[in-house]
């Protein structure tokens, strides 16, 4: 376990919000195994560095950092000094190089690339999860993605849905936990500076172009004019009025 964290102000904000988040919806029992899904990103390193700091109400369990790479970069330059922290701050870890990302963005597959990268990333994980012994996979989705995936699923997906804090698979053999629910991109990213926790370059080709990008720039252009509108979104999806929508009718 890392104890090298300094006991600042936002350490202690974000650790509350966490530890609030798990309690809450019941992300973690005693014993579990966590797999911590590490893109690289700053994120997923603050979601593991958080996760590796002594709780206070959350019960005990174990974990292991997991990498997939996509196989964007071909000299592996990001993999290897991502492997490296790893090795430095002596997590256990699993790290993989797949050809992945190329696939994806492929001819026969140039219509929608983010979804079956995404397919196959998570198929990967899921396996290593069982290789491992895993019961739980975190996720570091925080607030803002919660927010963006309701909009992506309405305006591409024609339905009301979301990411969901706690996600049962495979019939409860899994679960889909993102203990950063509770909290925003902002910070988040601002305690990955505050504790110097590196950032691995993102070689995907659509990483500046995706419709999730698309989204969040969209969020912010209507911020310019209503500061609440996150805020928003976020409450209205735990305060559905299910006798003020419409019933699906047949074609």
């Amino acid at each position: 376990m890392n104890i090298s964290h300094k006991d600042t102000k936002l350490f202690r904000h974000l650790k509350k919000w966490l530890e609030k988040a798990i309690l809450d919806y019941k992300m973690i029992a005693e014993g579990d195994k966590v797999l911590i899904g590490v893109s690289g990103g700053a994120d997923s390193l603050a979601l593991l560095d958080l996760l590796d700091s002594p709780m206070i109400f959350v019960p005990r369990f174990s974990f292991i950092a997991v990498n997939i790479d996509m196989g964007f970069d071909p000299t592996y330059q990001s993999y290897d000094s991502l492997e490296k922290y790893l090795q430095e701050n002596n997590y256990r870890y699993v790290m993989e190089k797949t050809d992945i990302g190329n696939l994806a963005h492929s001819d026969f597959n140039k219509k929608n690339p983010c979804f079956l990268c995404s397919r196959l990333r998570r198929k990967r994980i899921f396996e290593i999860a069982e290789t491992e012994g895993c019961n739980k996979i975190a996720f570091a989705h925080h607030r803002d993605d919660i927010i963006e995936t309701l909009l992506l699923n309405m305006f591409y997906g024609r339905e009301i849905s979301t990411m969901m804090p706690n996600q049962k698979i495979f019939g409860g053999k899994l679960h889909i936990i993102r203990p950063l629910a509770y909290l925003r991109e902002e910070l988040v990213k601002k305690y990955s500076q505050e504790r110097q926790i590196p950032v691995f370059k993102n070689d995907c080709p659509t990483s500046l172009t995706s419709k999730r990008v698309y989204i969040k720039n969209l969020l912010n252009e209507l911020e310019r004019d209503n500061k609440e509108i996150r805020d928003n979104l976020y409450r209205a999806m735990s305060h559905v009025k299910p006798d003020y929508l419409l019933s699906e009718q047949k074609k």
